[in-house]
């Protein structure tokens, strides 16, 4: 590859100013010459990919072929999110992922962690190359939407830096193609200044309430509390992102409803476990509301215990069986299931046939405590308050049945 005869054809495409490789209205027609480009010179490497709020895009090629995509916004929300849509099997908490991936090391992961993962799982047969194919062609069209919005880019080659695998090849013209077909639709919704990364949040809670009714208002004050962007939010409703926000866009355009920036989450860790991080025992926590997973992280982080918080029932028993906690909590009341039915259905299971199962309810009666004793539970614990000396006292009570070793206090 001849990387003088490569600058010099990219830089056509170019404005520069002060030196800096400038690509004005980044539109799809400019971001096709640019990848048709690099596919004649058969360039395998990162294109970097930077606006002017210093938010930065990889675009991983192989002889001009699209490998993966990352960056932007939320790398780690969109992995969520896809691995959810697409790889319903795999566990898409980011805590539940650290912990399956225990014996990793770091070197590993060192480039493009989402990606490694898909060739790990596939070559583990957790998952097949379609399912990674489906994971890879929709993070690479929502990149290429964002980058799009954001009209004006620079860029940077970095020909030495290449994934090791590569489970599919993405031809770029037809990703472009899509990610524009998305955004023209955006546009011609006049929404070109939204955001589809933005979260949804109440603006003026007052007003809000006399122009809808109450049961509305409290179904919409439900959805926006849980801090989701909008493309999150698309996919828990099973909507389109576009079909989302024009739900929202009269409030939106009253001042009601506010559009507000939100971190990403945090990325796993990985690495090996020492010893003594193998003795602490695991314990788990599936509940839908993430008040209580965050309140029960924070008591059993403390304790010296090891937490994964799982919120998503209908994938939790698989993300149990690669976890295998020595104790669960379970709440009992979630959508489109719920904890009896989890608890009978892990009881079945060699492997928690003795693990302790706590029931975690608001209610406290009679009737909850003698049906979840039915259905194998170990003990039943009121969630109205987080009472940290009831959580550490029940996790030891049932610990110490199954002689586990407590950890440090």
């Amino acid at each position: 590859m001849n990387s003088s005869l490569l600058y010099q054809s990219v830089d056509a495409l170019l404005t520069r100013r002060n030196d800096t490789p400038l690509i004005r209205d980044f539109d799809a027609s400019k971001q096709v010459e640019l990848f048709v480009t690099l596919k004649q010179f058969q360039f395998s490497g990162q294109l970097v990919l930077t606006d002017v709020m210093g938010r930065e895009w990889i675009v991983h090629l192989y002889r001009g072929f699209i490998v993966y995509t990352t960056g932007g916004d939320h790398p780690v929300r969109r992995w969520k999110r896809n691995s959810a849509l697409y790889l319903r099997q795999q566990p898409a908490d980011i805590s539940a992922l650290q912990y399956e991936l225990v014996n990793t090391t770091p070197e590993d992961f060192d480039t493009c962690w989402q990606y490694q993962l898909l060739c790990l799982w596939v070559e583990q047969q957790k998952i097949t190359k379609e399912q990674a194919a489906r994971v890879i062609w929709s993070t690479i069209v929502e990149v290429l939407f964002d980058i799009t919005q954001a009209t004006q880019v620079t860029y940077e080659l970095r020909p030495n830096k290449t994934l090791p695998k590569r489970l599919v090849l993405i031809d770029a013209a037809q990703a472009v193609a899509e990610a524009d077909r998305l955004w023209q639709s955006w546009k011609a919704a006049k929404l070109a200044d939204c955001s589809p990364n933005k979260a949804p949040a109440i603006g003026q809670a007052g007003e809000l309430q006399q122009r809808i009714s109450t049961s509305v208002y409290q179904t919409l004050s439900q959805l926006l509390e849980q801090q989701q962007t909008l493309r999150e939010m698309a996919i828990d409703m099973k909507q389109d992102v576009l079909t989302v926000i024009r739900s929202l866009l009269p409030y939106i355009q009253l001042g009601l409803v506010e559009l507000k920036t939100i971190a990403d989450l945090p990325a796993p860790i990985f690495s090996s476990s020492t010893p003594s991080e193998a003795r602490r025992p695991l314990i788990a926590c599936l509940d839908d509301n993430p008040w209580v997973s965050q309140e029960m992280e924070k008591i059993l982080t403390a304790a010296n215990y090891r937490f994964v918080g799982l919120n998503d029932p209908l994938r939790a028993i698989g993300v149990l069986l690669a976890l295998k906690p020595d104790l669960i909590f379970l709440d009992l009341m979630m959508p489109n299931t719920n904890g009896y039915e989890i608890c009978s259905k892990l009881r079945k299971l060699a492997c928690f046939r003795h693990t302790p199962i706590i029931i975690l309810t608001g209610n406290d009666g009679v009737i909850d405590r003698v049906r979840a004793k039915m259905v194998g539970s170990s003990d039943f614990l009121s969630k109205e308050t987080v009472d940290t000396n009831q959580v550490i006292g029940v996790i030891n009570k049932h610990l110490k049945q199954i002689h586990l070793s407590e950890p440090a206090l």
